[in-house]
């Protein structure tokens, strides 16, 4: 089991260019490179035409296993910041 911190990566995905993958990725690689255990919804979404509720699932699962995150600049732009359906 690993003893590095274990962060989430979250922001804004939905309407934005390349879903915003570029951004999620840098921030992994650079909080990896400070030592983090980083799960990053880039890579646990890779399908773009996977639906939303799917992807927020996949998420969400990840997410509780988290010891805390990182937020991206204008998480609070993102759908999933109040799990809204709609």
């Amino acid at each position: 089991m690993s003893t590095k911190p274990r962060l989430y990566v979250a922001g804004p995905m939905s309407g934005l260019p390349e879903l915003n993958f570029p951004a999620f990725h840098q921030a992994a690689a650079a909080l990896r490179a400070r030592g983090f255990e980083v799960v990053n919804p880039a890579e646990i979404n890779v399908d773009p035409a996977a639906g939303w509720l799917a992807c927020m699932r996949a998420d969400i699962a990840q997410l509780i296993t988290c010891d805390g995150l990182a937020m991206l600049s204008g998480w609070e732009k993102s759908r999933g910041r109040k799990l809204n359906t709609n």
